[in-house]
């Protein structure tokens, strides 16, 4: 099993969270493609934001394609590859936010896709997840300025 999320999971550090940490549970994601978890506490010193209930979701979900495809086939004659197929992948945070105080809490995404090319699993795997580690390394580095950018959308 590739994604099996331990729990606590550590947050990325944001400017008012100190060392967060989130106890998810299993859960059932929307689709039969993924694996979903709820955040059920928070840890760490800071702000504390609402935990997940069914009207005022905080969740992670990781999704493949419901159907994988597969490697293009090259044209016989000139050898080049017409369209190349993709892959998406995906990994969703579902977290109800308050639009202004008193009024119902909505729901804000936050979703990655890796858009894999067809074959490109198979043929240059070690480039693939290059590219993933570059990304979730930079993501991870970035993690406070990237919400603070949000916040004051100041990049």
């Amino acid at each position: 099993m590739s994604i099996a999320l331990t729990t606590p999971v550590t947050g990325g550090p944001q400017t008012g969270f100190t060392s967060p940490t989130y106890t998810v549970a299993l859960d059932t994601a929307p689709g039969t493609n993924g694996k979903q978890w709820a955040v059920t506490a928070v840890g760490g010193a800071g702000n504390t934001p609402r935990l997940h209930s069914g009207s005022d979701p905080f969740t992670i979900t990781f999704e493949r394609p419901t159907t994988i495809r597969l490697a293009p086939v090259a044209n016989p004659v000139t050898g080049v590859i017409g369209n190349v197929p993709r892959n998406d992948y995906k990994a969703r945070v579902r977290k109800g936010v308050i639009p202004l105080v008193g009024q119902n809490p909505q729901t804000m995404l936050c979703t990655y896709v890796q858009s894999v090319p067809a074959g490109a699993d198979l043929a240059n795997p070690v480039d693939v997840r290059a590219g993933t580690s570059l990304m979730f390394g930079s993501l991870w580095q970035q993690s406070a300025g990237f919400g603070d950018m949000v916040i004051n959308a100041i990049i």
